[in-house]
């Protein structure tokens, strides 16, 4: 989600402001912006079809219960700015404390827990791979498969961790053990690591 300034001052972005606060009900938010009930309903449900609010509880209120909004997890993380610039630091100071292999392995570990996180998958070796595609994708890297005359690639046309690929592309290691993880087949890190990074993961079917 792109929380820009010209979102936040609008009617829905001060709703969002109001529950990066704390949660409120309709009347809560109808009394602090100024707008109607049924205005405030209808910003929640617009929101809540993007997946930034949900309905977290009940509260009793006279003699018809309210219910009680709050922003989901994913818009709250969505606020931070600190992940990649933390990432690209982390991996710097692993960097001078370990081997290139031993740095490898552990970023490889990293991606292979990531794809535990994903719903188990079955399918053909495509949908698999396009099921990849799509986690990179969930994680900013906008990715795509394709077919090769050695099989299948899935390529980024961005990379989701491309601040820290820059500084050391050791880091694309985490993104291999996740594709080959959810593929469920070895694949082949033949990512662009230049000045824009690209992912690109080469899977083999003969």
């Amino acid at each position: 989600m792109d929380w820009n300034s010209k979102f936040l001052v609008t009617t829905r972005g001060q709703i969002v402001a109001e529950l990066r606060r704390s949660s409120r009900t309709v009347e809560e938010l109808r009394k602090t912006i100024g707008i109607t009930d049924n205005a405030v309903r209808a910003h929640l449900a617009a929101l809540e079809r993007d997946g930034i609010v949900h309905q977290a509880s009940i509260r009793p209120s006279g003699r018809r219960p309210s219910i009680v909004y709050e922003l989901t997890e994913a818009a709250e993380r969505s606020f931070s700015k600190a992940y990649l610039p933390v990432l690209t630091r982390l991996v710097e100071s692993l960097s001078e404390r370990m081997s290139t292999d031993e740095l490898e392995i552990l970023l490889r570990d990293v991606g292979e827990r990531l794809a535990h996180e994903q719903p188990a998958l079955a399918g053909t070796l495509r949908e698999r791979a396009q099921a990849a595609a799509n986690v990179l994708t969930g994680l900013g890297g906008l990715a795509e498969v394709e077919e090769t005359p050695d099989g299948l690639a899935i390529r980024g046309v961005s990379c989701p961790l491309a601040d820290a690929v820059r500084s050391h592309p050791a880091t694309c290691q985490a993104a291999q053990g996740l594709v080959s993880e959810i593929v469920g087949v070895p694949v082949i890190e033949a990512c662009d690591k230049g000045a824009r990074p690209r992912c690109r993961f080469e899977i083999g079917t003969r």
